[in-house]
């Protein structure tokens, strides 16, 4: 890939959470005249080694308010595979959310 330029061509790369931040702009960079490029990928879904960041969130960020770049965000309603999957996304959002914790009793005082 390091060298080539792609002219004229719509290039997708999918899975794109498992890049690292390297690969990424590798990929980004091969983009010539009459190009479009499309990245997709699930940030929940990164499958890289622990302490690696993952090339997609990395561009998320670097990428942001550039004229001509797009971010779009797709939630569990935008699921088209078993109705019960939509559930499953969810159920698996609020787990990933921290526990709220119950507000602590006040100590009673003894009246003397």
């Amino acid at each position: 890939m390091r060298g080539r330029t792609l002219d004229d061509a719509f290039i997708i790369l999918d899975e794109a959470q498992n890049t690292t931040p390297e690969q990424m702009k590798m990929f980004l960079t091969r983009m010539g005249v009459g190009s479009k490029v499309v990245v997709t990928g699930d940030v929940t879904q990164v499958d890289l080694p622990e302490k690696t960041r993952s090339g997609l969130v990395d561009a998320l960020h670097i990428l942001k308010g550039i004229d001509g770049i797009a971010q779009v965000y797709l939630t569990e309603k935008d699921v088209v595979r078993h109705r019960l999957v939509q559930q499953i996304v969810k159920a698996y959002e609020r787990a990933a959310q921290p526990p709220k914790r119950a507000p602590q009793a006040k100590p009673e005082t003894a009246n003397a």
